[in-house]
């Protein structure tokens, strides 16, 4: 075991060398990341339906063409977790609904397709929310996803199970999807790198509303650079997605260094727009004076970006709406409770809210960006509260206020959300609680590339910080407190083979 864990704690970009190099076998890798799925995830739960025996048929055939010199794609030989929102071909995909308990779509999407053109190895799903909705991981078909620091807690959403996994080392590679903070509240809370790019720069053929820019699929990992390579195995134009476009992706492989030193700096706690908890902010206000001295400038912002909820409200329930009509009118009691509610809030308004909201989401931006003039980067938490309970479905009050419905708190991402500015997630220490703290690094329009940049020399500088340094959980501790799991799980999942898919599925 503590061999396998040698091996599969080493970066996705070290394990593919190695396996370029003939210095590690895929099948020898996959054996390990099994072994230690089938080691770790009963305390966490973030893998759920499995596919071993194809994946090893995989592995054989990636290590034959390493060995005949063959040449490799960047993923080459890499077993990778895909969350439960994305179609994989002949891998039930339940999107954590049990409308789709036996959905075994008969394709991948195109996000899967490109990531095993890359020869990345799928070995499994990850867990999500019911339909992504909720920054909680766990639903009625799977159970709950613990946190890797303390399985009692959440793992975030709706990435939680891609997050967990790999915090815990059980694979190298894992996806993400974010719309109001999926990809980056997950990495936050479990201590790894959440990257939101910009609309269009990896497409999204899932998605039915074609032109919104809110929902994006993006990467995860435990370094900037393990993100970096999934992105540069998926970024480019599609013909699925209208507002992808043409570039460069392996761009995103060795970018240029970033001179901190030479960076303005912009932080803010809460946007002027945030309920963000009292030991958050002064957490994350200590941390800030912890790294000020790296940057050129480091100054405290002060935003007024106008009706940031209600035109997120509005933005979003109409893809609820898109996604679930027909579900709803057949049964609403079919559909989990956040689902149902996003879906019914759409349904009661109007062309007017829509239009208002498309107007207002172009103001925020402007705001935005008045504010962002002068400055390289904005820094602020990525989540207001340190983990709660699994077992409380969303944090109802932060700092002592009432949250109007269960994404509000979710605030310091999907204000970001609505500019449609690059954001990561970077692992800052731990917050007061002893838990994971984000770091939301937000970066000017599609300076995508920039943004990584500037993480990952972040990263390398607070790797000599105690204070700042990404933690890492000690797995030989977890306890068995999230197979528990009869307050959620209403009946097991079954197999078959259902073609189709469920539409447009948000992710938080």
């Amino acid at each position: 075991m503590s061999n396998n864990h040698t091996l599969v704690s080493k970066s996705a970009n070290e394990l593919r060398r190695l396996i370029g190099s003939k210095e590690i076998s895929p099948v020898e890798l996959l054996e390990a990341c099994i072994a230690r799925i089938e080691a770790i995830n009963p305390f966490v739960n973030a893998v759920t339906a499995t596919c071993y025996e194809r994946a090893r048929k995989e592995a054989k055939a990636a290590e034959a063409k390493a060995l005949k010199g063959e040449k490799l794609g960047l993923l080459h030989g890499l077993p990778m977790g895909v969350k439960d929102l994305e179609a994989t071909a002949g891998l039930l995909t339940t999107y954590g609904s049990p409308l789709f308990r036996g959905n075994v779509p008969i394709a991948d999407n195109v996000l899967v397709s490109r990531l095993r053109a890359a020869g990345a190895i799928v070995v499994g799903k990850t867990n999500v929310p019911e339909m992504g909705a909720g920054a909680n991981t766990r639903n009625a078909v799977w159970g709950a996803t613990g946190n890797p620091f303390n399985t009692s807690l959440n793992a975030g959403g709706s990435s939680g199970g891609s997050a967990a996994a790999l915090a815990c080392d059980m694979l190298p590679v894992c996806t993400g999807s974010d719309t109001g903070g999926s990809l980056r509240i997950p990495a936050a809370k479990c201590g790894v790198v959440g990257f939101r790019p910009s609309p269009g720069l990896v497409p999204n053929s899932r998605r039915l509303l074609g032109w919104t820019p809110l929902s994006v699929v993006g990467p995860m990992g435990r370094s900037v650079d393990e993100a970096c390579l999934q992105l540069a195995a998926t970024a480019g134009v599609s013909e699925s997605d209208p507002l992808s476009y043409e570039l460069d992706p392996l761009a995103f492989i060795g970018l240029p260094e970033v001179d901190l030193g030479a960076l303005k700096v912009g932080w803010t706690a809460d946007f002027g727009c945030c309920t963000v908890d009292k030991d958050i902010r002064r957490v994350f206000e200590k941390k800030i004076g912890a790294m000020k001295h790296l940057f050129k400038q480091c100054d405290e912002l002060r935003f007024d970006l106008g009706d940031v909820h209600r035109c997120f409200d509005v933005l979003r329930a109409e893809s609820f709406v898109a996604g679930f009509q027909d579900a709803y009118d057949k049964d609403p009691a079919s559909l989990g409770p956040n689902t149902r509610a996003n879906y019914e809030m759409g349904a009661a308004m109007s062309l007017l809210d829509s239009a208002w909201a498309q107007k207002e989401q172009t103001r925020i931006l402007n705001r935005f960006q008045d504010t962002f003039s002068g400055y390289d980067i904005i820094l602020s938490p990525t989540t207001p509260v340190t983990p709660f309970p699994w077992t409380i479905l969303y944090a109802e009050t932060v700092n002592g206020e009432q949250q109007q419905n269960y994404y509000r708190w979710l605030a310091l991402t999907y204000a970001v959300t609505l500019t449609a500015l690059p954001s990561l997630s970077l692992p800052c220490g731990v917050d007061h609680a002893g838990m994971p703290f984000g770091l939301q690094v937000v970066g000017k329009f599609r300076r995508d590339a920039f943004v990584l940049g500037a993480s990952r020399a972040m990263e390398k500088a607070f790797a000599g910080h105690d204070e700042l340094r990404r933690p890492v959980p000690d797995t030989s501790r977890l306890t068995h407190s999230v197979p528990d799991l009869k307050s959620i799980v209403t009946a097991p999942p079954i197999e078959g083979r259902v073609a189709g898919s469920a539409g447009s599925v948000a992710a938080v």
